[in-house]
């Protein structure tokens, strides 16, 4: 594995991610690596598939530009419903990319679900992103750094412990790497950072909710999670010394993780296309992996 990562702050670099061997996005694959998959994948570890690039046909090549997006979001997003947002693109050239979007979105949906069956029929499909632009350097606020070690945790969306799994794939035609950082396990974060989080208040969620600021009324877990997010971002001396590791996510590369579990942070690249999913804690193989089920018997309590 060396020669995919160095290290930051010592942390031994097998305990982040797992390399698999595989060379295409439809199986069947063994029962043996099945099983590999769902076992580091539940566990916090980064899924990594070195040889799993995704083609661009040659019509798509012009989308390799960084004026696809619209200045003011960070990504170029397409909805279930076939909505284009984030881009300046109109006409041909968005009908362009929401058809390699598509086409991204489809493979890997039928990827997750013949590499870990036990998901098949239960990951329910969120909006499909392209990143044409180059992460590094791009202003942001602290909140909103994702330079920053950080779990995923979204302000609008209460998920009510449901789980966030993204799969991306770097698929940048100069051979620029995704640079990302890994950090350590949810956990350890959970257990220094977590007298920063509180629970919030169900008057709060319930006026949040009223007045449209948030999808349905956030729960104890979602205030939790949103405190970790931003408690995490905040905290330099953190940030600076939490055990990580940088890992170069070379151009051709697919790597799949839970991000509200995975400590992580992208600091560097160009064109990546990524696939969000949502699952049920229920749905899991190992339910009680769950940041749901370890902050709840962190707190001594529910949360849901």
């Amino acid at each position: 594995m060396s020669d995919v990562q160095s290290e930051h702050h010592a942390a031994p670099a097998d305990e982040r991610l797992c390399a698999l061997e595989i060379d295409r996005w439809m199986g069947p694959y063994s029962a043996e690596l099945r099983a590999k998959a769902v076992d580091a994948l539940e566990h916090g570890r980064v899924l990594l598939f070195p040889h799993l690039p995704f083609a661009f046909e040659a019509t798509e090549r012009a989308l390799f530009t960084p004026a696809l997006s619209n200045g003011k979001s960070k990504n170029v997003s397409l909805k279930i419903s076939g909505e284009l947002g984030g881009t300046s693109a109109t006409g041909d050239t968005a009908r362009l990319v929401a058809g390699m979007m598509m086409r991204f979105a489809g493979a890997a949906t039928r990827f997750v679900e013949e590499l870990v069956p036990h998901y098949a029929g239960k990951l329910e499909r969120a909006p499909t992103s392209y990143r044409p632009v180059e992460i590094e350097g791009r202003p942001a606020s602290v909140i909103h750094d994702d330079t920053r070690l950080h779990v995923d945790a979204f302000p609008s969306r209460p998920m009510r412990g449901r789980r966030i799994m993204r799969l991306f794939t770097n698929v940048n035609p100069d051979g620029h790497p995704r640079i990302w950082h890994v950090g350590e396990p949810f956990e350890d974060m959970a257990k220094k950072l977590g007298s920063g989080a509180n629970e919030g208040s169900r008057l709060h969620a319930s006026v949040l909710s009223a007045l449209g600021v948030t999808k349905g009324a956030r729960s104890p877990y979602d205030a939790l999670m949103l405190g970790l997010h931003d408690g995490a971002k905040k905290d330099d001396v953190y940030q600076k010394t939490s055990p990580q590791i940088e890992v170069p996510f070379a151009s051709g590369t697919t790597w799949l993780c839970y991000t509200d579990q995975v400590m992580h942070a992208a600091l560097a690249g160009q064109y990546v296309l990524e696939q969000t999913f949502h699952l049920d804690v229920a749905a899991m193989a190992r339910p009680e992996l769950s940041p749901l089920r370890i902050l709840e018997h962190l707190r001594g309590h529910a949360l849901v």
